[in-house]
């Protein structure tokens, strides 16, 4: 990283940077895999300002997040940050990298799978059954609708015997 001021950062510097930032709640994601990473600004005087949209308005580590966007930030050297928290649009699991639901299942946690429904869009799909992140086995339950997390359920395999989460469509 570079130590004192960047001379004249350009937005993908900074991006680079604030990409490499982990979810306090699931440290093998990055806010860029989540989607929580929405936009960069450098103003013409080097001033960085970046835009966070959190899972849900309620998240309990939004503060975490923007705290270590910060610290990333002015620990590589840009010196006039600002992060804003974005609630509009509102996130969605689309937002999400394919590599950042491969890291989730990995991890022992489902991934969101099929698209959020779109707003006003008409019926909306039900998904039929969850895939266990263990031993891929359809044949899963939901034990409770909140899990570790508000955007995660809590589910059980039925064939592995495993409980697991599962992260919520949104």
């Amino acid at each position: 990283m570079v130590t004192g001021a960047v001379a004249r950062p350009t937005a993908a510097d900074v991006w680079a940077v604030a990409a490499t930032v982990t979810d306090p709640e699931i440290p093998v994601l990055t806010i860029e895999d989540l989607g929580v990473l929405r936009s960069v600004e450098v103003g013409d005087d080097g001033a960085v300002r970046v835009a966070l949209t959190p899972t849900y308005s309620g998240c309990p580590a939004l503060d975490a997040m923007r705290d270590d966007v910060l610290l990333a930030l002015t620990h590589a050297g840009f010196d006039d940050v600002t992060v804003d928290l974005v609630l509009a649009p509102a996130w969605t699991t689309d937002w999400m990298t394919e590599a950042g639901k491969e890291k989730l299942r990995r991890y022992g946690i489902q991934a969101p799978t099929g698209k959020a429904a779109a707003r006003d869009a008409g019926p909306v799909r039900v998904q039929l059954a969850v895939k266990c992140p263990r031993c891929d086995s359809l044949n899963t339950r939901e034990l409770a609708r909140f899990g570790s997390t508000s955007c995660k359920a809590l589910y059980e395999c039925r064939d592995c015997l495993e409980p697991f989460d599962y992260f919520k469509v949104l």
